[in-house]
C-alpha cells in the first residue's frame, strides 16, 4: 500500500508535472503561430487545457483525500508552474530569462517555506490577538491627562 505523504504530495506533484506541461501549451503554445486566426488558437488552446483538467483534477483530490491542504496543493502547482514554464519558454519559445524572473522566483518558493513549515495548530500560525480600537483607548491614557510618571 502506498503511504499517505506519498498519496498527499508526490502523486499530486507528478500529476501536476503532466498537467502543468498541458496548461503551458495550451496558454504559451500558440505564441510562435501569430498569423493563426485567434479564434483557431482559442479553440486549440481549449482542446489542450481539457487534457491539463483530465490531471490537474484527480491531482488535487487525490493530495486533498490524503491529508494536503488546498493552500499546500495550490502552492506546490505553482511552484511546478514555474519550472515548467522555464523549460517551455527556453526550449520552445528560445526566451533567455534574466535574473530578476530567477530573484521573483525564489520570493514564490519562499512561499513553500512558509506554507509547509508552519503547520496549523502552531503558536507561531496562530492569528495575531486584535484589540478593538475602543479596547486600546481604555488602555491608553488621554492626550490631555498629566502623565504618571515621576
Amino acid at each position: 500500500m502506498v503511504s499517505k505523504p506519498v498519496l498527499a504530495y508526490v502523486v499530486p506533484a507528478l500529476l501536476l508535472i503532466v498537467s502543468n506541461t498541458f496548461m503551458t501549451t495550451a496558454w504559451y503554445g500558440h505564441l510562435k503561430f501569430e498569423k493563426t486566426a485567434l479564434w483557431i488558437v482559442i479553440l486549440v488552446s481549449w482542446g489542450i487545457a481539457f487534457f491539463e483538467y483530465c490531471f490537474q483534477v484527480p491531482a488535487n483530490r487525490i493530495g486533498n483525500m490524503n491529508g494536503a491542504s488546498a493552500g499546500q496543493l495550490k502552492v506546490i502547482q505553482e511552484v511546478i508552474t514555474l519550472v515548467v514554464f522555464v523549460i517551455f519558454a527556453r526550449l520552445y519559445l528560445g526566451e533567455k530569462l534574466t535574473w530578476n524572473y530567477y530573484v521573483a522566483f525564489a520570493f514564490i518558493l519562499g512561499a513553500v517555506f512558509f506554507v509547509f513549515y508552519f503547520r496549523p495548530g502552531d503558536a507561531a500560525t496562530q492569528p495575531l490577538p486584535l484589540a478593538s480600537p475602543a479596547a486600546h483607548r481604555a488602555t491608553s491614557p488621554a492626550p490631555d491627562s498629566p502623565s504618571q510618571s515621576t
